[in-house]
């Protein structure tokens, strides 16, 4: 068995083993990381020999702690992250590259056929009627995008959303409120098949979903990490946040998985804070006292146009994993038009939680 994990900010995990009488034996970490001293490469495989094979990451990052020598030294490389791999092993994950990846950027988009969009494509990729999907949106209007479990009286402001023209969609997944004007912001979504992030507690599928942008915005010299359970952070701040939903397949089968991301290219932040309900615990649960501070625009940390930080962050993915423009085919648009139109355009659907 052969699993594969890159540790968030750190270096590539692999580790390969077998299963005999429900235990795992010959186990053989391997990866680019830096290990100190030699001889804990081999504490940490008869660390994980010997282990039950339902073991979860929790016990096995145990075992590998207890076995390191004393004074060891790991370098973008975690006991935690050693865990993952194994799991990910056991469980038969796929990599990255193991897909032919689809582009799809098409124009502006109304808020709520995106929406319907998301759920589409990913359906399809559930039923493996589409290879796994970066799709890149273009908003044609300004919206508040809710999450899936919000109150719509707690999260906008009626008033403010009609005296700016801002339509209110509620969204599939979960999390917090989207503030969305065309020009000032980057959305995208991963649409991929479940067996991507195997072996993957679901805080940990955020930070090796969202590991490749950070990768694009070291390119354009932004220093950027995961901050748990859905942030995308910097020194400056706050750039970005996430949020997904688990699709099952056909007939109960193995799903997918939608991982859509809100990146703040420049803000208004004023005419944010007439439109959204942003109360004080939650201002100070972000340590904050202004929700100006809460997020850093990528205008102003990157220099770069809208287009070409999108460009960059596309170059940067195809890099990494091959990437093949595509398209919406007017099947799966016309059930989306029809989604929109039933769903996500509708009273019912937006206020389900008044």
């Amino acid at each position: 068995m052969h699993g594969e994990y890159k540790v968030p900010g750190g270096k590539l995990v692999v580790v390969d083993l077998d299963v005999e009488g429900g235990v795992l034996q010959y186990a053989r970490v391997a990866g680019d990381f830096f290990l100190e001293p030699d001889e804990a490469l081999d504490a940490v495989n008869h660390a994980l020999n010997g282990a039950p094979a339902d073991t979860d990451a929790a016990g096995l990052a145990a075992r590998v702690d207890a076995a390191l020598p004393e004074g060891t030294v790991m370098y973008g490389l975690t006991s935690e992250g050693i865990a993952i791999a194994v799991r990910r092993a056991l469980a038969h994950a796929t990599d990255w590259t193991d897909y032919d990846w689809q582009l799809i950027h098409e124009g502006p988009q109304s808020p709520a056929l995106h929406m319907a969009l998301d759920e589409v494509l990913t359906t399809e990729v559930a039923a493996g009627h589409r290879p796994p999907t970066l799709r890149v949106w273009e908003w044609a209007t300004p919206s508040v995008i809710i999450g899936s479990f919000q109150s719509l009286r707690n999260e906008v402001d009626p008033a403010g959303a009609e005296r700016h023209g801002i339509e209110v969609v509620r969204r599939i997944s979960g999390g917090g409120a989207m503030f969305v004007e065309p020009g000032n912001t980057i959305t995208y979504s991963l649409s991929v098949p479940e067996s991507l992030v195997q072996g993957l507690s679901f805080q940990d599928s955020y930070a090796y979903l969202d590991d490749w942008v950070l990768g694009a915005l070291g390119d354009m010299g932004i220093k950027a990490w995961y901050q748990p359970l859905n942030d995308i952070a910097t020194e400056a701040g706050k750039v970005a946040g996430a949020a997904q939903k688990r699709m099952v397949g056909p007939g109960g089968g193995p799903g997918a998985v939608l991982h859509h991301v809100t990146m703040a290219y420049d803000i208004d932040a004023d005419k944010m804070l007439e439109v959204l309900r942003i109360g004080r615990e939650k201002l100070s649960d972000k340590g904050t006292k202004s929700a100006q501070k809460r997020v850093d625009p990528l205008r102003r940390q990157t220099g770069l146009a809208r287009e070409a930080v999108i460009e960059r962050m596309i170059d940067s993915f195809r890099g990494r994993y091959g990437l093949a423009d595509g398209k919406v085919t007017p099947q799966e648009l016309a059930r989306a038009e029809e989604l929109a139109r039933t769903k996500f355009g509708s009273p019912e659907w937006t206020s389900r939680v008044p």
